[in-house]
């Protein structure tokens, strides 16, 4: 077979992996349990249909550009140019077990870093205008990229897979997790309870309600899995920990 004719299986695990998990948000919070959980919601209007179908279309053709990407990195003759390996005994198990970690703290990086950088002017409408559409986000916002955004969101993986050896457990891991967290970043309920924005932890991991108010006023709260790069430049929200507060005490 050749390495382009497993686009369609490329295709389908991207696909079936964030259809499943923001399915399963959406169906549960928005339709099932609406009415119930609705004075929980961090901002208690709802989304319109329409927003829902911008949404998951444009997150269809994020996915298309994830699956190609990751294709070419991990299949195609370039394959060559990076570090993947296969068997543990390649690198040793101690790095096996910290190369979770370090690919998680060097991709919260290059987000906050590219994301601040695409909020500069001269960049927004080329590249994060659609997303911020969502100013009111729903899981479908989670991929709901245009194609420059959607290119310059899955340059993680090459990046990755240049600079340090990875294997399939550590893509698989960091594919599902960035998946699942950037769901919840747009879930519009928050999740985590209500000591967590000012506890010496919590306060370091981004939340719901914190990416919930970048979508709402679009400046600050850059981060994508932790808050350390907001609070040391000084772009958290002033009023992050008590809006937390007040949508876990409704």
């Amino acid at each position: 077979m050749l390495w382009y004719e497993k686009i369609p299986e490329f295709l389908f695990i991207v696909a079936s992996r964030y259809y499943l998990l923001a399915g399963i948000a959406f169906i549960i919070c928005y339709l099932l349990l609406r009415k119930r959980i609705s004075k929980w919601k961090i901002q208690l209007r709802f989304p319109a249909t329409k927003d829902y179908l911008r949404e998951a279309a444009y997150s269809t053709l994020t996915i298309c550009i994830f699956a190609t990407v990751a294709l070419i990195c991990l299949s195609s003759p370039l394959k060559v140019y990076t570090l993947r390996y296969k068997e543990i005994g390649e690198y040793g198990l101690t790095w096996f077990i910290l190369a979770f970690p370090v690919m998680f703290l060097v991709h919260d990086a290059y987000f906050y870093w590219m994301h601040r950088l695409m909020h500069h002017p001269k960049l927004f409408k080329s590249f994060h205008v659609v997303h911020h559409k969502s100013t009111n986000p729903s899981p479908w916002a989670a991929f709901a990229f245009q194609p420059m955004e959607a290119l310059v969101e899955i340059a993680i993986l090459p990046i990755l897979l240049v600079i340090m050896p990875l294997s399939l457990p550590h893509l698989t891991a960091f594919f599902l997790v960035q998946m699942v967290y950037n769901v919840y970043g747009h879930l519009g309920w928050e999740l985590y309870p209500k000591w967590f924005s000012r506890h010496w932890f919590g306060k370091w991991i981004n939340t719901s309600t914190n990416h919930n108010q970048h979508h709402q006023y679009f400046k600050g709260n850059y981060g994508l899995y932790f808050l350390w790069w907001d609070r040391w430049f000084g772009t958290i929200r002033e009023d992050y920990e008590n809006k937390f507060e007040e949508i876990r005490s409704r």
